[in-house]
């Protein structure tokens, strides 16, 4: 029995020696947790996606605490989670230009033509590995196996008819469908951008027709119709400059294999087609009232220069 007390009071000695041993350490070597960072931390969404910028959300908020980063410079919050932290940095929040990502291809699936029967991992990287890259014959396209579709965290991205498109209300920016594409067929846009060219091939017209039906031919209408000029040639492949573009649509209504993406493209190549028509007409009559009217100049005229000759008196014998 004693030797069970002595035991008990033994161990109790040691767990108060350990307690307060591990009291003392902690408060010596304690860390000091900024209440701004925390308090940051718990705004920011969780995501540790990296699209910061920073390595995760504690990273963020431990640079956003120390002034090292705009307290908006989290895309998958928006603005909700960047005015929830410039009320505990004390600072406004700036409005952020929103960004989406989008696809740089239209090679669908009735578009681009198949150069062999891929049978491999539906994934773009691994089609990657193999030689041609997948069974679509154009080398600069989208594969259509969606490596983006796995990586995207927000179901922001699918395969439609072989190209990956972008749901942009759902896209929160966090740039993992950039890394995942081997393509580099994916790149961020502004939320309010509305023109796009749907092609990234620098091949000459005839060998991207060859590969597919949709792609540009470099023709360089597009580049003679902007007005802002916000649109230039790279290779064989039209560039739109989103700080010049005013998303007039004007480029998307004149491209001739309609690869210039606007809402309103179609409605604006009627205009115009109706306009040239118009134009057209009215040129055309203005032609026939010219020849019309020297026609009857033209039968007025003998008629002028025999006047005077009946008029003349007969002269005396």
């Amino acid at each position: 029995m004693n030797l069970v007390i002595i035991s008990a009071a033994v161990v109790a000695a040691v767990g108060i020696v350990v307690g307060i041993g591990l009291g003392l350490f902690g408060e010596k070597f304690k860390v000091e947790v900024d209440e701004k960072e925390a308090a940051v931390r718990e705004a920011l969404p969780g995501n540790n996606c990296g699209a910061c910028g920073f390595a995760g959300c504690d990273a963020m908020a431990k640079a956003i605490a120390q002034g090292k980063a705009p307290v908006n410079g989290c895309p998958v919050g928006g603005e909700g989670c960047a005015k929830a932290i410039g009320d505990i940095m004390g600072v406004a929040a700036e409005a952020a230009d929103k960004k989406v990502a989008y696809v740089r291809c239209k090679g669908t699936c009735d578009a681009a033509k198949v150069q062999y029967n891929y049978q491999g991992i539906k994934d773009c990287r691994m089609a990657g590995s193999v030689p041609g890259a997948g069974d679509k014959a154009c080398s600069y396209g989208c594969n259509g196996y969606g490596s983006c579709v796995s990586a995207c965290d927000f179901d922001a991205i699918h395969v439609v008819n072989g190209v990956a498109v972008v749901d942009k209300e759902k896209c929160k920016a966090c740039g993992k469908c950039i890394a995942a594409c081997p393509q580099n067929l994916i790149t961020m846009v502004s939320y309010k951008q509305q023109t796009f060219v749907q092609c990234r091939n620098k091949d000459r017209g005839p060998a991207v027709k060859k590969v597919c039906d949709n792609g540009c031919i470099g023709c360089s209408l597009c580049t003679k119709q902007c007005k802002f000029d916000a649109i230039s040639m790279d290779g064989g492949v039209a560039v739109i400059d989103e700080s010049k573009c005013k998303n007039c649509g004007l480029c998307a209504a004149v491209c001739p294999a309609k690869v210039i993406e606007h809402p309103k493209a179609e409605q604006l190549r009627e205009a115009m087609a109706k306009k040239k028509a118009a134009d057209a007409a009215k040129k055309k009559a203005e032609m026939e009232a010219a020849k019309k009217a020297a026609e009857e100049a033209k039968a007025a005229a003998p008629a002028k220069e025999e006047a005077p000759k009946a008029e003349a008196p007969k002269a005396e014998a």
